[in-house]
């Protein structure tokens, strides 16, 4: 009996149980074999030529005892150098100094020329009063003009800073940068004070031995006051020639008089008014005039 030829029966293949470590493998294979065959016959021929060549340590101290001898020779040549021109230097120097001196001593003996030529101008301008007309009109001409020295009674004012303010003291003037400190007189403050003392009465008037003209000017440079551009040091000493008693009360009482004892209220100023009855003004330096021209008859002829 002829049948269905039977298949073979199926097996299956036996799986083979997995390793553990077998994870692990690459990484152990790594570590293990850290360089490759390339890297490691370039470490052999550059050993093998450190060996054949010169060593590296001696290559370095080499390098290092030529870069001091380089630095040596630098530092050599330019002690050399300036060692030559030291001598140059100090002869222009001294030159300089010199130059400075003689210029300095030739400018003091222009200014001293200046101040005695001004005080012949002024004692001849004195002079020429004397003899212009009568004599009350020369005189008078000579005060108002403040030609003259001038003597008599009148006011002493003095003003100063505040305590709180940094002043120039006794040395000299101020020398600072700003305006910040209001417990400081400035020079419009000065001005009002002395335009007051002309409106009260005065006649003459002087700051710190300054005698005053009708061509003054009181101003400011930086935080000093100047007045015909002399500096003043603070306290300011105003002197006025007139009525004493009167002058002093019709000062404190006007709009001037009020303002400045606003300033030592508010800012704390020290002002201390006197009567005296007996004040000394000197003569203003010599007036230049520029556009004024005497009257003449022939003048007056011309412009009729």
């Amino acid at each position: 009996m002829c049948g269905m030829p039977q298949q073979p029966p199926i097996r299956s293949t036996p799986t083979r149980p997995r390793r553990l470590d077998a994870s692990m493998s690459l990484l152990t294979n790594v570590m293990d074999h850290s360089l490759d065959d390339g890297y490691a016959e370039a470490a052999t021929r550059k050993k093998a030529a450190g060996e054949g060549g010169m060593p590296k340590t001696l290559r370095s101290k080499l390098g290092l005892a030529a870069g001091l001898v380089l630095a040596a020779l630098v530092v050599t040549v330019g002690a050399a150098q300036a060692r030559v021109a030291a001598p140059v230097v100090a002869k222009e120097r001294e030159e300089l100094v010199d130059r400075i001196d003689r210029e300095s001593e030739t400018a003091d003996q222009l200014e001293d020329s200046v101040d005695r030529l001004r005080e012949d101008v002024s004692a001849r301008q004195r002079e020429a009063l004397k003899h212009s007309g009568g004599s009350a009109d020369s005189d008078l001409v000579g005060i108002l003009s403040g030609a003259s020295a001038v003597h008599g009674p009148g006011v002493k004012l003095v003003v100063n800073d505040a305590k709180e303010a940094d002043g120039g003291g006794e040395g000299g003037p101020r020398e600072t940068t700003g305006f910040s400190d209001t417990g400081r007189v400035r020079d419009r403050d000065m001005q009002r004070v002395v335009n007051g003392l002309w409106e009260s009465g005065a006649e003459a008037v002087s700051i710190n031995g300054q005698r005053l003209t009708a061509l003054s000017a009181i101003r400011a440079a930086g935080d000093a006051i100047l007045v015909d551009n002399k500096p003043l040091v603070p306290p300011y000493t105003v002197l006025a020639v007139g009525d004493g008693q009167r002058l002093s009360t019709r000062f404190q009482n006007s709009a001037d008089g009020l303002y400045l004892n606003a300033l030592q209220e508010g800012y704390g100023v020290r002002t201390a008014i006197s009567v005296e009855d007996d004040l000394r003004l000197p003569a203003a330096p010599s007036v230049t005039v520029r556009t004024a021209q005497p009257s003449t008859e022939k003048n007056e002829k011309g412009t009729s």
